[in-house]
């Protein structure tokens, strides 16, 4: 696996890790019984921890990287050939 792939891979873990992260331990205005009266959505979090979550982000995508990376590099699992010539 070449440098630019294992890039690509990584982000794309990271940005699916994040979008598993982002719910954990969030609490809605609503939820909070507190009154938005500006006209916000109650539905918006109260505080979202949004430097925790991406660092929570960061270590998940090293682990689940590092365990794809094993993966391909002692062949685990491997890909059918696919055809040349097109």
């Amino acid at each position: 696996m070449g440098p630019i792939t294992a890039i690509a891979i990584y982000l794309t873990i990271w940005w699916t890790v994040l979008f598993a992260v982002l719910p954990w331990g969030v609490q809605s205005h609503h939820e909070a019984g507190l009154n938005k009266g500006d006209g916000g959505d109650p539905a918006a979090p109260v505080d979202p921890k949004i430097k925790q979550k991406f660092i929570t982000t960061t270590w998940i995508s090293a682990i689940v990287f590092a365990l794809v990376w094993l993966v391909i590099r002692f062949r685990l699992v491997t890909l059918p050939s696919l055809p040349s010539g097109y």
